[in-house]
């Protein structure tokens, strides 16, 4: 007899922890994802999914509006999709029938363009914590933070969960467990290197994270607590602000600029895509059409020749 979809919520979640390695904020997304779908539908039975309801579903996420954000965006509608699929593809995995996971399409998506840096502006930003008037080691753990996520190319959460047992400063190099819980070498640039043994030769507490936060309220160093991955996108925000730089600034626009800093200086596209632990890469083409030199060269070279000739 069919049980209704929600029935196989939690032990499909439980799958996702187990046997497939995603991470909790992974399976927190696609609870989110999912439950907004069981809201929307009234919780059907397995085998009350049809193609309709997923048309219907789709309407409803391209015509649904955040307060504060608007309609959602392509890519966001398609995170909803990919979780429907995958749950269905679990339950067809299971001999519950239900609806086939291939007949759910993702949206079309326009082509992205990743929000960089100049070199400019990279060199402001990294210089902003130094001139400013916060204590010392807030300005040393600031400005390593910053030399950190342009050096490596980090992600964020990546970033926050770093502690000091897997920093290597004379090798300048260090592993880092990403996305998927797949593992990548990146590499320190000596100006990382600096600050961080800057910032570290200033700690006095006995926390194992590699960055902490320096609240004057606490009174016991020894309980110091790792920084948070959103006071890292604050910090980020503040400094380029202070620094003059009119467009949005976050940790993963430093993420770009490290790729298309590497690429623009002629790194090969596959050794990017090790760097930045991509998967595929197609995720990391989405750089090549901003950093390439060569179609620039190859136009001024070859292009209406004729009408330079005529001049």
């Amino acid at each position: 007899m069919a049980k209704k979809l929600s029935f196989h919520l939690r032990p499909f979640l439980e799958y996702l922890e187990v046997e497939k390695g995603r991470s909790p904020l992974t399976v927190r997304n696609y609870e989110f994802y999912l439950q907004r779908f069981l809201d929307w539908s009234k919780d059907p039975l397995s085998n009350g999914v049809e193609a309709e309801t997923v048309r219907q579903y789709r309407l409803y996420l391209n015509r649904v509006k955040d307060p504060y954000r608007g309609t959602l965006k392509k890519n966001t509608q398609n995170y909803h999709l990919i979780a429907l699929r995958s749950f269905l593809k679990y339950l067809a995995r299971n001999d519950v029938l239900t609806l086939a996971p291939e007949k759910i399409e993702l949206a079309k998506q326009g082509s992205r363009e990743p929000e960089f840096l100049d070199a400019i502006d990279v060199e402001r930003l990294l210089d902003a914590p130094t001139q400013g008037k916060a204590p010392e080691i807030l300005k040393c753990r600031d400005r390593a933070v910053l030399e950190l996520l342009f050096s490596t190319g980090m992600r964020v959460s990546e970033l926050a969960n770093l502690k000091h047992d897997q920093i290597n400063l004379d090798r300048e190099e260090f592993s880092v467990r990403g996305k998927g819980d797949k593992v990548r070498v990146v590499f320190l640039s000596h100006q990382a290197r600096h600050w961080l043994k800057e910032y570290l030769s200033k700690r006095q507490d006995e926390s194992p994270y590699l960055f902490v936060r320096h609240d004057r309220a606490k009174s016991k160093k020894k309980d110091a607590e790792p920084i948070t991955p959103r006071s890292i996108e604050r910090l980020v925000a503040h400094y380029a602000a202070a620094a003059g730089i009119p467009k949005k600034v976050s940790p993963h626009t430093l993420r770009h600029s490290f790729a298309t800093d590497l690429l623009m200086n002629g790194a090969d596209i596959r050794s990017v895509q090790a760097m930045l632990g991509h998967s595929s890469i197609t995720t990391t083409q989405v750089y090549t059409h901003v950093t390439n030199r060569q179609l620039k060269e190859v136009h001024q070279a070859f292009h209406a020749k004729r009408r330079d000739s005529e001049e």
